[in-house]
Formats: structure tokens, C-alpha cells, sequence
């Protein structure tokens, strides 16, 4: 079942980066092949403990192996839904998926620069935003100079795009 939170493409696809992509393929190779037979021999000696009914290892494990389970089916369906962007194949002057996008708040006049990139990829901490986050579906479609404005718990924030780039 695919995360309810992904934004798909109106093809229904998802778009992320190589990065990104590989990164779900090696998690799901390393479910696939360390997790999941991992799991299987847990549960397998829990049960050697005798009744399953009061076993509170088995029962663990069993929850454990749902959640591996709906991990692997989460990322089997969206590696193949897949829509493989390389920002370095990319130009232009427009704020699109992959780009990073340097910004001016208007009011404080602090520069933040993120890159646009796949739901599953978004981590603040590095300055990557989702695609789907309220500040990139601001910036999509802008070029340096254009103002965009974001609502945020604070208010309506004003940003200026002063640099799109493809890295």
C-alpha cells in the first residue's frame, strides 16, 4: 500500500531523486534480506518456549514481522511507481522537482536555500523540503526575483527566489 502522504504525479508515478531511489532500494534489499529471515528465526524460537497463547516474545515478533511486511509492501510499491528525476539533467530558470532553490525571507532578510525533492527524501536538517510541503508547492513555477508566500504556524511568511539551480 502506498504512503497516503506521497505526492503523486497525475500519472499516478512518484517523483524522487537517484539518491532517494537508491536509498529505498537498498532499504528494501536489506528487509528483504537481513529483516525479514532475522525475524523468522525469532519467532521460531519464541515458539520453542511453549505457549503461544501467554508468549510475549512470540507475540512481539509476530508484530514485528507485520510491520517488516508493511514496510516491504510500502516500498516495493513505490520504488515501482517511480518517477526518477536527476536534478543534473535538469536546466532552466524555473523552480521545479529537484531544484535548489536559494530564498530571501522578506522579513527578517535571512537566506535559507533548500532543494525540492521526493516525500520519502525530505529531511530538514539537510535542506531538503517535499515536494508536497506547503513552501515548495509555493515556489514551483517561480524564477529568481519572484515573490512567493507561504503559510506557516507563524503566519504568512514572504520569501524572495534569488537563485535556481540544478546540482
Amino acid at each position: 500500500m502506498v504512503d497516503s502522504k506521497a505526492a503523486p504525479t497525475p500519472l499516478g508515478r512518484f517523483p524522487m531523486t537517484p539518491q532517494g531511489f537508491e536509498r529505498m532500494k537498498e532499504e528494501l534489499k536489506h528487509l528483504k534480506q537481513v529483516e525479514r529471515p532475522k525475524i523468522s528465526q525469532e519467532i521460531g524460537v519464541a515458539r520453542e518456549l511453549g505457549d503461544l497463547s501467554e508468549n510475549a516474545e512470540y507475540h512481539a515478533a509476530k508484530e514485528r514481522q507485520g510491520m517488516i511486511e508493511a514496510r516491504i509492501k510500502d516500498l516495493e510499491a513505490k520504488t515501482s511507481l517511480a518517477e526518477v528525476i536527476d536534478p543534473k539533467k535538469l536546466s532552466g530558470d524555473r523552480v521545479v522537482f529537484g531544484a535548489t532553490v536559494a530564498l530571501t525571507d522578506l522579513d527578517s532578510d535571512e537566506e535559507v536555500t533548500y532543494q525540492i525533492v521526493g516525500d520519502d527524501e525530505a529531511d530538514i536538517k539537510l535542506n531538503k523540503i517535499s515536494i508536497s510541503s506547503p513552501i515548495a508547492r509555493a515556489l514551483i513555477g517561480k524564477v529568481e526575483g519572484d515573490e512567493a508566500q507561504v503559510r506557516s504556524p507563524k503566519g504568512i511568511r514572504k520569501y524572495e527566489v534569488s537563485k535556481v539551480k540544478f546540482v
